[in-house]
Parts: C-alpha cells; sequence; structure tokens
C-alpha cells in the first residue's frame, strides 16, 4: 500500500479553540457587568442591549447574504459581542434610531466593509461609539442616574422612566465629566477667579467605592469596575486573552496621571480614580484585546498597550473630550501593522541548539 504525503497549510496544530467558543467566553465574562447595569438602570440596560445586538446581527446578515453574496457569519457570536460592547458604550436612555445607526455603522463600516471578521482594521464597536460621540454629542453625553441612587426603583420595569424625556430630570455629570469641569475651574484659578478646588468638586461625586459597585452615572460600561474586573480574572483563567495589553493600558494610565498628581493635587486627581472612573477598564479589557486589531506578539502588545495608556492620558487630561479610550484604541489599531513588523516572532528553526 503506498503511502501519501499530504502538504496542507498552517496551523498544523489545533488547539480546540473556535471563534464560536472565544465569543461565548466573552459574553460569559460580560455577565457580571450587565447584571450590574441591569440592577443600577432598570430595564433599559436590557433595552439598549437588545436594540443594538438584534441591528448588528441584522446588518452583517443583510450584508453577507445580498452584498457579499456569501455564507452568513452570524452564528459564530462575533456581531453579537460587538453589540454587547457597542450597548455598554452609550447612556441607557439613548434614542433607538441613534443607537439602531451606530450599530449599523459598526457592522457595515467598521467590519464588513474589510471582508467580515479576521480583516477589519479597527475595534467595530469602537467605529459605531466614535459615529455616534461625533455625530450626536448632546445624546451620547447626557448620562442617566442610576435608579438605585435617586431612590426610584420602582421604575425598574418602567421603559418610559428610560426615555430621554423622563431621564432629563435625571441626569449627572460622569467622574471624568467632573475632572473636566475641574481642569477648567483650573485654568480660571489661574486668572485670578475664585473657583471650587478639586477636593471639594469630587467630594459632590461618587467615591471610589462607588465607582467598583456602580453607584454614578456614565454609560453600562462605566459603572461596574468591580464586575469588568470578574471578568478580565475569568478571561485570564480561560486563556481567551493575556494580561499584557490591559495591564500596560492600566498601569501606563496609573504612571502618568499618578505623576500629574504628584507634580499638582490640587488640579489634577489620583490615579486610582481615573483607573476606575470612565470606559478604561472596558476598553482595555473586552476592546483594546480584539484578537484582529491587537498585535500578535507579547512585545507588540506591551507596546501598544503602553500608547493606548498615554494616549487616553493626553486627551483626558488636555483634550476637550474628558474620555479618551475609545480614540486612543482607534489609533493604536492603525499602528498595529507597523507593531507587528517591527516586533515580529522568531521564525521556526532560526535559532538552532549547538
Amino acid at each position: 500500500m503506498s503511502k501519501l504525503l499530504v502538504v496542507s497549510p498552517s496551523p498544523h496544530i489545533h488547539s480546540g479553540n473556535t471563534i464560536d467558543k472565544l465569543m461565548f467566553d466573552v459574553l460569559i465574562a460580560l455577565i457580571p457587568a450587565f447584571l450590574v447595569s441591569l440592577w443600577m438602570f432598570g430595564i433599559g440596560a436590557l433595552y439598549v442591549t437588545l436594540v443594538s445586538v438584534g441591528f448588528c446581527v441584522l446588518t452583517e446578515w443583510i450584508i453577507a447574504k445580498y452584498l457579499l453574496k456569501q455564507p452568513s457569519t452570524i452564528t459564530n457570536g462575533s456581531a453579537v459581542v460587538t453589540g454587547v460592547l457597542l450597548a455598554f458604550n452609550v447612556p441607557t436612555n439613548i434614542p433607538f434610531w441613534i443607537l439602531a445607526l451606530g450599530a449599523i455603522i459598526a457592522i457595515g463600516v467598521g467590519k464588513m466593509t474589510f471582508g467580515g471578521l479576521g480583516n477589519n482594521p479597527f475595534n467595530p464597536a469602537l467605529v459605531g461609539r466614535v459615529f455616534m460621540l461625533i455625530s450626536f454629542p448632546v445624546q451620547m453625553t447626557s448620562w442617566p442616574l442610576p435608579i438605585v441612587s435617586r431612590w426610584d426603583v420602582g421604575n425598574f420595569f418602567n421603559f418610559g422612566a428610560c426615555s430621554p424625556e423622563y431621564i432629563d430630570t435625571y441626569t449627572g455629570a460622569t467622574p471624568l465629566g467632573m475632572l473636566k469641569e475641574s481642569a477648567q475651574s483650573a485654568a480660571d484659578a489661574s486668572s485670578g477667579a475664585s473657583v471650587e478646588s478639586l477636593s471639594d468638586m469630587l467630594s459632590r461625586g461618587p467615591s471610589i467605592l462607588d465607582m467598583l459597585l456602580g453607584n454614578m452615572g456614565g454609560s453600562m460600561g462605566e459603572v461596574a469596575s468591580g464586575a469588568l474586573l470578574l471578568g478580565f480574572a475569568y478571561l485570564l483563567i480561560r486563556k481567551v486573552i493575556t494580561w499584557h495589553i490591559p495591564v500596560s493600558i492600566i498601569f501606563t494610565t496609573a504612571i502618568f496621571t499618578g505623576i500629574l498628581w504628584w507634580v499638582h493635587p490640587d488640579w489634577y486627581a489620583n490615579p486610582l480614580y481615573h483607573v476606575l472612573a470612565g470606559g478604561l477598564l472596558l476598553g482595555a479589557i473586552f476592546m483594546a484585546t480584539d484578537y484582529v486589531t491587537s498585535p500578535m506578539t507579547t512585545r507588540g502588545m506591551l507596546v501598544f498597550g503602553v500608547g493606548t495608556g498615554i494616549i487616553t492620558v493626553v486627551i483626558r487630561v488636555f483634550g476637550a473630550y474628558p474620555e479618551g479610550v475609545s480614540f486612543a484604541i482607534l489609533i493604536m489599531n492603525a499602528f498595529v501593522p507597523l507593531i507587528n513588523t517591527c516586533f515580529k516572532p522568531e521564525r521556526f528553526g532560526s535559532k538552532l541548539k549547538q
């Protein structure tokens, strides 16, 4: 019996992981944060998530079937993950049509335009989020207060309580919004005007414990720092991601904001406040670690994380927007091909044992 030599392209050894399994693990890791958001914002959190996921899946199915003429890929779960992450980046009182448009842009422009999963250079959820932020800044920055903090738990199942008209009287500044307000006050103080100090301003906002537990205004992905860290631990245990990108982003942000705080504590908040406030943890754990839009090597991941952290701090402290994580990740996404070129993995057989 003749023996045949079969030659096939890599990979030759399969780990057993599939796209479906990886996406399912990401969704499991997001469950704690979703439950916290559901408790804090009521049924509106579920409504926003269902709308975002529904339009992401529908958009991918339509484009794949009628424009690209290829088999549907909605069963691999990537569109669902994009929808959930997009929902985590918007206020729970955002109008239906704006969220639907953001989901269409996220999938249609951020993903399917480049050929679908594996070909997109930018994180699709962030593409949708930045589009909505630039196009509809008022609706994207009207943050509802948690129903728990305003003792309005009776409105948990009230869809009307999550409408823009109802929420207008129950909105407040996010922690990062207060920092931006403080920065403006510092500028006024330098000109001799009498302004409120940073410590007094922050004392009116959420404490560190509130930020960990989610008792503050913001998006679904901002109000659940402790729950996001639980999801991070799950992803590490399951080996879905490695620590390099999230830790380097968080550490870099903490270092640079710590230096600013040490130099002038009356103008800048402490680094722990910066780490827990805003979407830093959501972006570092669930968005910057996207396989397609992040570097391949560990050294490249560290460079990616440090760059993201630096850009985040620059935008937060010196830019016009109170938050900079989304912009920072998208900017570093554009540098990924260059990072992969500079930090290539060792070729098999390049070093022979003597």
